[in-house]
């Protein structure tokens, strides 16, 4: 794929670009760049400077921070059509990254460097809507985990992440230490209580994946 064809296709993913005047867009068009993270990738080190705005193409990163007892603890992903508020405000406030970035599966990235993140704020009005609106909805967003993680029972999470995580067909490829990682527990408690929900005929296991079959019935015993 020639450059000119990956900013078409940046500005595809994200409408808002269209609404830049010509010359806010031409500054965005010859500065941006295109990384592309293998899975495992790191986007950012916990502490690291924040050199890019990021906007996701396609793949998926997940944010997250680790305790003192060396568990991981998931504040968020972001999918192709979205940017990451921490690296907002990492780059609003102009400190390092709190947490850390890694790419999950190949991931793709359109990267604004700073100075034109900086110059487009300051300098289009269409730019700093896209950027304040969408940091608002992601803080929002934010606020709603730590509600979820702090208050909401283990299995009410497990299965929010199962059914995020599902495709179409009902298919979520996690393994059980990933879903443990996600829901802020440890892999032997996630596989009881999945090993229950096979029992009872609302999963199935298979090997690095899990298959929902009753997707109804697994929403109500999230709840219980």
């Amino acid at each position: 794929m020639t450059d000119a064809q990956k900013v078409e296709r940046w500005i595809d993913r994200f409408p808002l670009l269209r609404a830049l005047s010509p010359a806010h867009l031409q500054i965005a068009r010859g500065t941006v760049h295109f990384p592309v993270l293998d899975a495992g990738a790191i986007a950012y080190e916990l502490d690291g400077e924040c050199a890019n705005y990021l906007m996701c193409l396609e793949g998926r990163t997940r944010i997250f921070r680790m305790s003192e007892g060396g568990r991981e603890v998931l504040i968020y992903k972001v999918g192709p059509g979205g940017t990451c508020a921490l690296t907002t405000q990492c780059l609003l406030s102009g400190g390092t990254f709190p947490a850390q970035s890694v790419a999950e599966e190949r991931t793709e990235l359109a990267a604004l460097p700073v100075s034109t993140f900086q110059h487009l704020m300051g300098e289009s009005a269409a730019f700093r809507s896209f950027v304040m609106d969408d940091y608002t909805r992601l803080m929002s967003g934010l606020f709603t985990l730590i509600d979820e993680v702090a208050f909401a029972p283990l299995k009410q999470r497990l299965v929010q992440r199962l059914l995020a995580e599902s495709e179409p067909r009902g298919i979520a490829a996690v393994t059980h230490q990933k879903l443990a990682d996600d829901v802020g527990s440890v892999r032997e408690v996630v596989s009881r209580i999945l090993a229950q929900w096979a029992e009872a005929g609302l999963i199935e296991l298979r090997r690095g994946a899990v298959e929902i079959v009753d997707r109804a019935s697994l929403a109500a015993a999230g709840r219980r």
